[in-house]
């Protein structure tokens, strides 16, 4: 998330609602604490220090409660602060994704049900869901204080408590299993996986992503994470990889209660051994959704079990 010279950022989503540069006065009407973090960059252009994780976490606050109608949104020091443009975009092209199956129309309504594996203590995918097409989820994450933290965005925003129900993942090793029960019926499932595959290697990571923002700086070998995370959110055993990998044979076995399976890969390479896994489970209908935001692309993964997924309108 670094400032953006240009008024207009065209590879976000259409419906993106981030799409042009930040309105700080309008942010820092609804969350004044914001104003400490805003400073004037080189081009002359308000900015927000991106390498400063209390600036993100503050100007996601300001987002939230000025375009989503979240309030007292907050995480615990070091989790994972997500980018709020870059996430809105998972769920707008997953609506557009279910517009396919529902006549071309996007499904606003509390009958789409989506399963967040990995909300982490943030919540956003389910708070942006439901604030922007009305939809419920059931969070899930393995981590008690994730899910305690989301229990008190949801007990802030009581218009969220019919909407939004969490679970926690007792298996470390499952993702699906302990969490979908036979009677339910998921509309879709989203994630976005643990990156690397060893501390060591989101610490490296890291390191780059610190330096590229404050390429002045004296280098840490333990840097402040301007966006955070904890190690459930950013690395497991296996990586990516694996991680998607273990998600594709385990959907098999819920494959008549998801409409669509999705998850983001964030590493093009990746590629062509999830779609070989698809095709070892004989997943019917594959797609495959390119995002960018800023310097960085990534794209969505999704499939399904159904012969036609555009004939499933129970799943709405």
């Amino acid at each position: 998330m670094k400032a953006e010279n240009n008024s207009q950022k065209d590879n976000l989503h259409p419906r993106n609602l981030h799409r042009s540069r930040y309105d700080f006065e309008k942010l820092i009407s609804n969350c004044p604490e914001l104003k400490a973090f805003i400073s004037i960059n080189k081009f002359g252009i308000e900015t927000v220090d991106f390498s400063n994780p209390n600036a993100v976490k503050t100007l996601n606050k300001a987002l939230l409660q000025t375009y989503y109608n979240i309030q007292n949104w907050d995480i615990p020091k070091n989790y994972l602060c997500p980018p709020i443009p870059g996430r809105a975009d998972y769920i707008h092209y997953i609506a557009d994704l279910l517009a396919e199956s529902n006549n071309n129309q996007i499904p606003e309504t509390p009958h789409v049900l989506g399963l967040d594996i990995g909300t982490g203590s943030n919540l956003i995918y389910p708070l942006l869901g439901n604030s922007i097409y009305n939809w419920s989820f059931v969070g899930t994450d393995i981590e008690q204080k994730s899910i305690d933290n989301c229990a008190k965005i949801i007990e802030a925003n009581p218009n969220l408590i019919d909407s939004i129900s969490l679970q926690q993942q007792t298996e470390s090793r499952f993702i699906f299993k302990n969490i979908i029960t036979p009677e339910d019926r998921f509309t879709f499932t989203m994630c976005n996986p643990p990156f690397h595959a060893s501390a060591q290697e989101a610490n490296k990571s890291n390191s780059r992503k610190v330096s590229n923002l404050n390429p002045k700086e004296k280098k840490d070998a333990n840097p402040v994470l301007n966006f955070g995370g904890q190690n459930a959110e950013l690395w497991c055993n296996g990586g990516e990889i694996g991680f998607i990998t273990q998600m594709i044979y385990e959907s098999v076995k819920y494959a008549s209660q998801v409409l669509w399976f999705t998850t983001l890969v964030s590493k093009k390479e990746n590629l062509p051994s999830i779609y070989k896994t698809l095709k070892k489970v004989n997943a019917v209908s594959v797609k495959t959704i390119e995002m960018s935001q800023g310097q960085k692309n990534s794209r969505i993964v999704a499939w399904s079990f159904f012969e036609n997924p555009n004939s499933q309108k129970h799943f709405f």
